[in-house]
């Protein structure tokens, strides 16, 4: 991405070490062979799922049902030759565009110079003179690809959530949904209910017409960031803490008034967790009321405070989410650290990745060409997500490891245990103790493994794990992300 913004969270992501303030957090790299205990007390909850934002990418590739199989569900799918493993989400992100190109009397959206075509998504309600969605203010054969894609998912058992990235651009002050010129305040204040009915409307048609029903509808995107300038890369809007109430205020009211009063809200999808936490602390206390469910992204990559975000999130009965993270280490090892950090300490109950296809390499698990749409090499870090989420499945109970380099879910139902840990060191042994739990039969274990240098295993399934008295000792290579299943494995 070239973007600002991305350019910013690439800088982030760089300098994500242990800084001070997380200094109590290690960094996840096991480097000699060590036993991890797996105790089933350590119950964090049920798991809900994997999923992805939709835009951009599915506004290039939304009619592709091979990327909707891809991503979203767990067949094993054809590619330029290869057979890729399905990841299996079950979450999509669908986001509510900001642009359109028509004339509203004398004013026009203004554009910024740096947006690419395949990054400007098209909004539904375009002029303001009428909020009747059935008039001619309002164009729902906009943004189709995106839709198609949702539909796509939709049709795949995922759920979804709707989220903006901006208001629309006759909502903003300098009508750029970009942003601001100085990365200030963007949606005037006679707007913040008109964003809201947007979003509210949006999702009373999908609901109505598309055959989705939006489980969450959160109006922000890095709402607090003050990189979302009238000539940015993307579409964007900084919306300050006060403004977030206001809006939060109205979206509730617009979602009980259109009959969708089982729709939750979501917020703020602050680009980091401490900054998610100041967020959070800000709100009053009938703001919090109206708030089910927090999105927080992970652009702070190894550093951070997940502890104290999540404790406090949980404290408040609050469901949470990391919506969205993102990083350009192609190899994968990076989206391996970070996410088995936010089972440790965030301990959220879904994880979504940005982009799933990107045009940077790096950023996404598929590369494209933004101009030409042409969809094109694959990621290592493909493999290395599958570990993931085509084992740790929706409903299976995730367990702390006490370590930043492993984590465990087990499925009660299936008597099934899955351990999925990464060695960011040199080759070691790791030893699981299983003793903990009731049952922990003598026999094969299952493995599947990557190497994040590329060359070697890419998902690649074993069967030579022995599991005896209680206990499996599994080699890893150096930069290897594995997947041990065990079965039969009772609590």
């Amino acid at each position: 991405m070239d973007s600002p913004v991305n350019i910013h969270r690439r800088t982030l992501l760089a300098a994500a070490g242990v800084t001070a303030a997380s200094a109590v957090l290690s960094t996840g790299t096991a480097r000699a062979d060590a036993t991890v205990r797996v105790d089933p007390a350590a119950d964090q909850g049920a798991w809900e799922g994997w999923g992805t934002s939709l835009a951009w990418w599915a506004n290039v590739f939304g009619d592709r049902d091979d990327f909707a199989d891809l991503f979203f569900t767990t067949r094993t799918v054809s590619y330029n030759g290869a057979s890729l493993p399905g990841l299996g989400m079950n979450i999509a992100r669908y986001n509510l565009g900001a642009c359109s190109w028509n004339a509203v009397g004398s004013e026009r959206m203004a554009v910024s110079p740096n947006i690419p075509r395949f990054k400007q998504i098209e909004g539904f309600w375009q002029d303001w003179g009428n909020e009747d969605p059935a008039s001619s203010a309002w164009n729902w054969n906009a943004d189709s690809k995106q839709r198609a894609m949702l539909a796509k998912a939709t049709q795949r058992g995922a759920i979804s959530e709707l989220f903006a990235n901006s208001p629309m651009w006759w909502m903003c002050s300098n009508h750029n949904p970009s942003g601001a010129a100085d990365g200030g305040n963007n949606l005037q204040s006679w707007n913040h209910r008109q964003h809201a009915l947007h979003l509210a409307t949006t999702a009373r048609r999908a609901r109505d017409q598309w055959g989705v029903n939006f489980r969450t509808v959160d109006p922000f995107n890095e709402p607090s960031s003050g990189w979302w300038k009238a000539d940015g890369g993307q579409e964007g809007c900084h919306i300050d803490a006060t403004t977030q109430r206001s809006v939060i205020t109205n979206l509730r009211t617009e979602l009980d008034r259109l009959g969708l009063s089982s729709v939750g809200i979501s917020a703020s999808d602050e680009t980091n967790y401490d900054l998610a936490r100041t967020t959070w602390s800000s709100f009053d206390a009938a703001t919090k009321g109206r708030v089910q469910q927090v999105n927080v992204h992970g652009y702070q990559g190894l550093s951070g405070r997940r502890d104290l975000l999540g404790n406090e999130v949980r404290a408040s009965g609050k469901v949470l989410w990391n919506s969205e993270h993102g990083d350009s280490d192609g190899t994968g090892m990076m989206t391996a650290r970070c996410l088995l950090m936010d089972f440790r300490w965030l301990k959220p109950t879904a994880w979504c990745y940005w982009q799933v296809m990107d045009p940077t390499a790096g950023w996404g698990l598929l590369r494209y060409d933004g101009g030409s749409g042409q969809a094109g090499a694959v990621e290592t870090k493909l493999y290395v997500v599958a570990q993931f989420t085509r084992h740790i499945r929706p409903g299976m109970r995730i367990i702390d490891t006490g370590v930043d380099y492993a984590v465990a879910a087990h499925d009660a139902a299936a008597r099934r245990l899955v351990i999925v840990a990464a060695n960011n060191g040199s080759a070691q042994n790791l030893t699981f103790d299983l003793s903990p739990f009731g049952t922990v039969p003598n026999g094969t274990a299952t493995r599947w493994s990557t190497l994040t240098s590329g060359s070697g295993d890419r998902y690649t399934r074993r069967q030579d794990l022995t599991v005896s008295g209680e206990l499996v000792q599994v080699p890893f290579a150096a930069g290897a992300v594995q997947t041990i299943q065990i079965d039969g494995v009772t609590r």
